[in-house]
């Protein structure tokens, strides 16, 4: 027994913790653009495909359906193949997909070939945040959640600044030709740095999960996590699309350019989001929450009486650094609460964020 615990001491003591944080902050980073790439592109897709913006709009919809769906699935089959091994499935296929997108000028086709995408990188978000709750110690655990979940907060904003620059400097076809690429770069790093975890002994079908949905809802706390979660994605992309229909109306005027930088300001509240795990540490979790939820309100609530362009800023970056410290705070609690079942439990409500998702123009 001892013997045992040496052993995995010192693998422990071998990892990189640091360099494996970043990679796993990269990757979704990365593959999450995927979902909001295509929006910049509808006006495009609209002109070339003679279709109507409804039509274009699908090329973000079908992803955004098929992604929601996989999140499902993936949680499960990691469990009996392994966090990374999935992780690196998923990129392989990102990896082959992605550029060939760009080769098709049928908006159908384009269609389902960006449905394969959104299933593909629906691989990533379910096995990293169950690697991160098996493979860091406890003091790390929701640091790296918070740089994981700041990978995903930045990726809407990120994903739309290169995807509006490459099509304007190139077309849209290079969009996906350099996505491609870049899939294969995180491909590497993850199969070169990251280590790879114990597979679980599962027992009982892939469904099995499915029919534990309801033990896991009975349990109130996690319950009301969940509601919470909603909430706030919800409220994120829904202010976000508020304030882009009210800053391009008759009271301000301003150009899809000018409303892009205006989100892109955001960022300076998602950079909050990593430093969540100091928080916990210092003050306690549900301290933490509190005080996430308590600045995402005050944010909001002056953005609705507010006026000022600049005061109207400074708060949506306020309202999105207290979502950006309360999403990972969540994760790590449900960790707490419900185990590894909680956490795959939690994708359930970023489906439901999925399918219920605005287009973000």
């Amino acid at each position: 027994m001892a013997e045992v615990a040496g052993k995995v001491n010192h693998a422990t003591s071998e990892r990189n913790y640091p360099l494996m944080t970043a990679i796993l902050f990269w990757c979704g980073l990365v593959v999450v653009s995927s979902l909001y790439i295509t929006i910049p592109l509808v006006s495009v897709f609209a002109g070339i495909f003679e279709v109507s913006p409804a039509q274009a709009a699908w090329t973000s919809s079908a992803f955004s359906f098929c992604y929601a769906i996989g999140f499902l699935f993936f949680g499960p089959l990691s469990d009996r193949y392994g966090r990374k091994q999935i992780i690196l499935i998923g990129l392989g296929v990102l990896t082959i997909v992605t550029p060939i997108i760009g080769l098709f000028d049928n908006l159908s086709w384009l269609i389902a070939l960006r449905g394969i995408q959104g299933v593909a990188a629906a691989t990533f978000a379910p096995a990293a945040l169950s690697y991160a709750v098996e493979m860091f110690p406890a003091e790390r655990r929701v640091t790296t959640i918070g740089f994981v979940s700041t990978g995903f907060l930045m990726a809407a904003i990120v994903g739309q600044v290169i995807s509006s620059l490459v099509s304007q400097i190139l077309s849209w076809n290079y969009v996906f030709y350099l996505l491609g690429g870049i899939y294969l770069i995180t491909a590497l790093l993850i199969a070169l740095f990251i280590p790879i975890g114990e597979v679980q002994q599962v027992r009982g079908s892939i469904l099995t999960p499915f029919k534990q949905m309801r033990e896991v809802f009975a349990q109130k706390a996690l319950f009301l996590c969940y509601v919470v979660t909603v909430t706030l994605l919800l409220s994120m992309v829904g202010m976000y699309s508020a304030l882009g229909t009210y800053l391009s109306g008759p009271a301000f005027g301003l150009d899809g350019q000018s409303i892009l930088f205006i989100r892109s300001v955001g960022i300076i509240g998602m950079l909050l989001s990593p430093f969540a795990g100091r928080l916990v540490t210092k003050f306690g979790i549900h301290n933490v929450l509190r005080g996430g939820l308590s600045l995402a309100v005050v944010g909001i609530a002056i953005m609705g009486v507010s006026s000022n362009l600049f005061f109207l800023i400074v708060m949506s970056v306020i309202f999105v650094a207290g979502i950006s410290i309360t999403v990972p705070t969540l994760i790590s609690l449900v960790g707490q609460l419900g185990g590894l079942l909680g956490v795959f439990r939690l994708h359930f409500t970023r489906l439901f964020y999925l399918l219920a998702r605005p287009l973000v123009r």
